[in-house]
């Protein structure tokens, strides 16, 4: 055992001085974040709620210029519910899980309409709206509301783990973090408690080399009175993503206009907009096969090297081949030309395009530019 696990010895339990050493350490440290208030001002349920969504899965620095953006185009609730679906997508392009945008539509459009523009204050009503979750719904309902209640993202369970040295591993210990997160909530300042926790495991109690004597709930903590504080929380080994692969095609028109396809709204990148493709398959399909499914008939240059995209689940490996075809062709039937559009090269930034069909596009150009 180490010299500081010694002197820590014999630990306190954590209880309410825990809870405010932390939020005096808040008070001095916290981070000036977009969406949050000054101390002691009301917190907008709406940029609460806009934020949580923006920052699943996605980090602070991702999300900052895109939270700023969504304002500027839509201040309240009632004007993003009153957004088209595809200005909405084409915003959030480059942030990545797409879900979240439409649900982030389509909750919008039932607060507008059913709460009249105002989010329900509880928990237990949060989580009923499209796209909230347990933790968004206890953090909008914490931080907004003052809701006595503990959200616990991944930098909480971080710190909860490591508090109380819980040893069972993640996801099945989720339950149990929420339990002994939950028996330290105050029932003043919740709302600051949680983001506290999310500061100190961003910046303190970080994933490696966490900054223990620095932290200010170290002398309640049970896994760094242990010496195992960086093993905590422990995780079961993830299996290895699969790869699937498929063809795409790019058919550039004289103009300068690009063929593109609007998804279907349900599944995968749902309601963006795509290059044609084959489906992508577990295994490989020979080109000249591929080819048949061209969306236009014409000549096709294989384009040299491959396009790789990792999604949560599977990898993507997508060979593409490249056309330079008249203004006035028009795509197959396979290609279904009511959900497709020749879209202008430089507006291409402009449209809900995800960044997979991005790298796709510019893989190509750049060979056809060269």
């Amino acid at each position: 055992m180490s010299s500081v696990a010694q002197k820590q010895l014999p630990l306190r339990p954590a209880g309410p001085a825990t809870v405010q050493r932390l939020l005096d350490w808040y008070d001095a440290e916290r981070r000036d974040l977009p969406w949050r208030t000054a101390t002691g001002a009301r917190p907008d349920a709406y940029r609460i709620w806009l934020s949580e969504i923006m920052l699943q899965q996605t980090t602070v620095k991702a999300v900052t210029p895109y939270y700023r953006e969504f304002l500027l185009r839509w201040p309240t609730v009632k004007k993003l519910a009153a957004a088209d679906l595809d200005e909405v997508l084409a915003a959030w392009a480059g942030l990545g899980y797409y879900t979240r945008a439409r649900n982030l539509h389509k909750c919008a459009i039932v607060i507008a309409t059913q709460y009249r523009g105002k989010f329900p204050q509880t928990e237990r009503a949060l989580i009923k709206l499209p796209g909230i979750g347990p933790y968004t719904a206890a953090a909008i309902a914490a931080i907004a509301f003052g809701e006595k209640t503990a959200p616990v993202d991944g930098n909480i369970e971080r710190v909860v783990s490591r508090l109380f040295a819980l040893q069972l591993p993640l996801p099945a210990a989720k339950p149990e973090i929420k339990r002994f997160a939950q028996t330290l909530v105050p029932a003043s300042r919740p709302g600051d408690f949680a983001q506290a926790l999310m500061d100190l495991g961003s910046g303190v109690c970080t994933p490696r080399r966490p900054s223990c004597l620095t932290c200010p709930l170290q002398p309640d903590c049970h896994a760094s009175a242990k010496g195992i504080a960086e093993e905590l929380p422990r995780k079961l080994a993830k299996p290895a993503r699969p790869t699937r692969f498929g063809h795409a095609f790019v058919a550039l028109r004289e103009d300068g206009q690009i063929l593109m396809r609007r998804r279907p709204d349900a599944g995968l990148l749902g309601g963006m907009l795509e290059v044609p493709s084959t489906d992508w398959q577990a295994k490989g399909t020979a080109a000249a096969k591929a080819l048949r499914s061209a969306p236009v008939d014409t000549e096709w240059w294989p384009v040299p090297g491959t396009v790789i995209h990792t999604f949560t689940h599977f990898r993507l490996e997508l060979n593409v081949f490249l056309a330079v075809v008249p203004g006035d062709i028009s795509p197959n039937l396979w290609a279904e030309p009511g959900r497709c559009r020749w879209i202008p090269r430089r507006k291409l930034e402009q449209e809900a395009v995800p960044s997979v069909m991005r790298k796709i596009v510019a893989h190509a150009l750049k060979w056809q530019d060269a």
